[in-house]
């Protein structure tokens, strides 16, 4: 039994080696394997291109008059001298009134208005033999000499700068008006040694409008 068996396992193995030993896999490319997103990070391919956004206007340029506005001392004042950068610039008013400007060094600022200034710069660069037609411009960036404080029973006591007329009311209006409790018939206006009395309620009633007087740079509105 033994010997018939081992005879027919020999009689099988020259079959078995004629067999394939072995097997293709499935075929691949040689790419390169994308790299995969982190959570919470957006695919490169399909992130936008980022916005942009125009200039928008400086904060705090005044809207004010150049033939009427006084300038004052911290003030803010932008001169541009066409076709000479050194002396163009934003400078501010010194506590004496004086600004410095290269080559004609200091300038009484204060007292002259942005077109008297003008024509006071381009006198001195020419009067000076710096420039032969000198293009000036002078223009109030931000107003700091002129202020007004509210005090008291308002919502928003503070100090403001006076870039435009502004009015008792128009002030009062500006503070968000009133706190619960405030005396609206017995509003002062402290100028120097000087004191005016506002009504609020005769005034919005068309009273004693002569009351609601235009405020002066210093004046201070009290609310008891």
């Amino acid at each position: 039994m033994r010997t018939a068996i081992l005879s027919a396992l020999l009689a099988i193995l020259p079959v078995w080696g004629a067999l394939p030993q072995t097997v293709a896999g499935p075929q691949t490319t040689d790419q390169p394997a994308k790299p995969a997103t982190a959570p919470g990070e957006t695919d490169p391919a399909k992130m936008a291109a980022p916005a942009t956004t125009t200039g928008a206007k400086p904060p705090g340029a005044a809207p004010v008059n150049d033939k009427t506005y006084v300038i004052g001392a911290e003030d803010v004042l932008n001169i541009l001298v066409w076709g000479n950068a050194p002396l163009s610039g934003q400078v501010t008013v010194r506590p004496d009134g004086v600004i410095t400007l290269g080559l004609i060094n200091e300038v009484k600022a204060a007292g002259q208005t942005p077109e008297q200034l003008t024509n006071e710069i381009t006198a001195r660069l020419k009067e000076g033999g710096f420039m032969q037609s000198p293009r000036v411009t002078v223009a109030v960036h931000q107003v700091n000499s002129k202020k007004a404080c509210i005090v008291g029973e308002v919502l928003k006591p503070g100090c403001f700068n006076l870039v435009v007329p502004t009015t008792v009311l128009e002030a009062l209006v500006n503070a968000g008006g009133f706190k619960d409790f405030a005396n609206q018939k017995n509003i002062a206006i402290q100028r120097g040694d000087q004191r005016f009395i506002f009504n609020y309620k005769r005034v919005i009633a068309g009273k004693n409008r002569e009351q609601n007087i235009q405020l002066d740079p210093g004046d201070l509105i009290i609310v008891k």
